[in-house]
């Protein structure tokens, strides 16, 4: 095991080019499965979860090739192998095997997704969706049961916007019988660059990007090549970084329009922008003004950019609020933020946090993924040292971190994690 150490302080200069989308790749590899000749998908992130996906896609007879950020995946000899445990459980995103193994195979076992502890994210809308369209869905011994003799397209209403509903129920529909109208879809980026990928493959879809999806099913679906979508979670994370510790900082290979509410509030606190087709200029502010933010739904606030955005608040003057209306649970970076003398308290699901405070560099530990990010911005921007642990976390969405924050003047590496540190870790 690993853990990360940030010398904090250091300004940040140059250019940082920004991967492809890490919501988009943990969708757009089990679609794969839906065609009968090979689909290539280039523009990956060089993450845990692409790989973990592509070695689920070989569990059930897939031939997959993954170089650098290039996947070729020939689903000609798959087959509805069971996936009750193993790689499953280490992502949440497996739970999209369940609509592209239904859609192609009319049945699959997979096992209840893992990935981060973000408190309950229940898949009822999911299931929902499928039991709409024909399927027979059972809970048997913490695995996902779906069968169905075929599957009839419906009219299918959201009780919830959710994201990973709206794609697994895409990829489910695609080849059922008829049309289906998802209403009350989500609305992300990452939606849209699934569409765009089952199009290409021979699907029939309009209104991905609209909260009303209609899908006319057809018999079966081909290979094609597709280029991903640049990863906007990524890209917000270096503006806020920029934000906090940046002079002059380009972010490359980048959609502007995709981070609108993030750069709102930005400039709300006084941080310099600008925009270009595929960059943007992010240069940082000595005194920063506070602001509240609410994490929405797509156009809104993302919820997977509010924990780094906490950790930039404690250096902004005055009270901000931080409220999730996505995943309460959101929250457990701040006792390590505490730990590092931000002045934060919770109160049911808002964060108030009060600055500037100094940061100080400590032992710390990434519960998640975005919590991960939200420390490298703290320690960015912190007296002394800080050491992340759970750097497992950070692995599963962003590539070559260390390598591209060394490469606009951090001072940042990776350690070996001693056999009793290991131990302390355990047992916390």
């Amino acid at each position: 095991m690993e853990k990360l150490k940030i010398e904090g302080g250091n300004k940040l200069n140059g250019t940082v080019r920004v991967s492809g989308a890490k919501n988009s790749a943990v969708a757009l590899i089990p679609a794969t499965i839906l065609a009968e000749s090979p689909v290539i998908i280039d523009g990956l992130p060089n993450i845990s979860d692409v790989q973990t996906l592509s070695d689920l896609l070989e569990e059930i007879g897939g031939t997959v090739s993954l170089n650098d950020s290039e996947i070729i995946v020939d689903p000609s000899k798959m087959i509805s192998m069971p996936l009750p445990n193993g790689k499953v459980k280490k992502l949440r995103a497996s739970y999209y095997l369940m609509g592209a193994m239904l859609g192609r195979f009319k049945k699959a076992v997979v096992g209840l997704p893992g990935g981060c502890h973000l408190g309950p994210r229940p898949i009822d809308q999911h299931i929902k969706g499928f039991e709409a369209l024909g399927a027979k869905v059972t809970n048997e011994q913490g695995a996902i049961y779906l069968r169905a003799d075929e599957l009839i397209g419906a009219r299918i209403y959201l009780d919830v916007v959710s994201v990973g509903a709206t794609i697994n129920i895409m990829l489910a529909a695609v080849r059922a019988k008829g049309r289906t109208i998802i209403e009350n879809a989500a609305k992300e980026p990452e939606i849209i660059d699934v569409a765009t990928l089952l199009t290409s493959m021979g699907a029939k879809i309009k209104g991905a990007g609209t909260d009303v999806i209609r899908i006319d099913g057809v018999d079966s679906l081909h290979g094609c090549r597709h280029s991903i979508i640049p990863d906007r979670i990524e890209a917000g994370t270096y503006l806020i970084l920029g934000a906090a510790m940046g002079e002059e900082v380009i972010i490359d290979n980048v959609i502007p329009l995709h981070l609108e509410s993030l750069i709102a509030k930005l400039r709300e606190m006084g941080v310099v922008i600008e925009t270009k087709d595929d960059k943007i200029l992010v240069r940082g502010h000595h005194n920063l003004k506070t602001v509240d933010i609410k994490t929405l739904v797509y156009p809104g606030f993302p919820t997977d950019l509010q924990q780094p955005f906490t950790s930039l608040l404690t250096k902004a003057e005055g009270s901000g609020v931080v409220t999730d209306t996505i995943y309460g649970a959101r929250f457990k970076h701040i006792d390590e933020l505490r730990r590092m003398n931000a002045a934060i308290k919770v109160e049911g699901r808002s964060a108030i946090v009060n600055g500037p405070s100094q940061l100080q560099g400590a032992k710390v530990r990434a519960s998640d993924l975005r919590a991960g990010a939200a420390l490298v911005v703290a320690g960015l921007m912190a007296e002394g040292i800080t050491e992340v642990s759970g750097l497992e976390h950070i692995d599963r969405g962003y590539e070559n971190l260390v390598e591209k924050l060394n490469g606009l003047g951090a001072v940042i590496w990776r350690e070996s994690m001693t056999e009793q540190e290991i131990e302390q870790l355990q047992n916390s």
